[in-house]
């Protein structure tokens, strides 16, 4: 079934990591693109990864175009967060992805099929099982089916994949509430 996310479904996606729900877990996989640009300034995997809202992927040749994500051990993913901007993008914005997972490359399955319409911010798009729970997978893929206005070539600003966190039924403490207890660990 298909989804359609609009630019009033963009969500603060900062809250759950602050508040100790999610966490990102990007950093503990590998990342690799269908393809890019080439050219000095760069627009590969290093600035999907960064802190930026103004740098990008931009993808180079035939749609599709693909992200891919792969963890070392099997991993509990939440959902997965795209940050893009129609207003700055135009026909490179991303009109239509399908979000994929499994072992490897070879057994990827399709687990949502979503529509942008000209995103300007973040949209977060849950990754579920048939259970309603979080996936557990080695990897994920993130396949640009179309852009927006027939646009060949993509930008995606940020990606973020996130994970639930908790430790069996307690869930991880907010750091920003704890207080140290113990004054052998303070700093003189």
């Amino acid at each position: 079934m298909l989804k359609k996310f609009s630019d009033a479904q963009t969500v603060d996606i900062f809250k759950d990591e602050r508040d100790g729900k999610l966490r990102e877990v990007g950093n503990q996989a590998v990342w690799s693109l269908s393809s890019c640009k080439p050219g000095t300034a760069g627009f590969g995997v290093e600035q999907l990864r960064e802190e930026s809202n103004e740098t990008y992927w931009q993808s180079d040749g035939p749609q599709p175009h693909t992200v891919s994500i792969q963890f070392r051990g099997k991993t509990t993913l939440q959902d997965v967060c795209i940050y893009a901007d129609y207003k700055s993008d135009e026909s490179y914005t991303p009109n239509r992805l399908s979000i994929r997972a499994g072992n490897h490359a070879n057994d990827l399955v399709e687990i949502e099929q979503v529509e942008l319409s000209e995103p300007t911010g973040w949209v977060c798009i849950p990754l579920k099982d048939v259970h309603d729970k979080p996936i557990r997978t080695f990897m994920i893929q993130i396949a640009v089916l179309s852009n927006h206005q027939n646009g060949r070539d993509t930008h995606i600003r940020r990606i973020k994949v996130r994970s639930p966190v908790n430790y069996g039924d307690v869930p991880y403490p907010n750091a920003s509430n704890m207080t140290l207890k113990n004054l052998a660990f303070t700093i003189r």
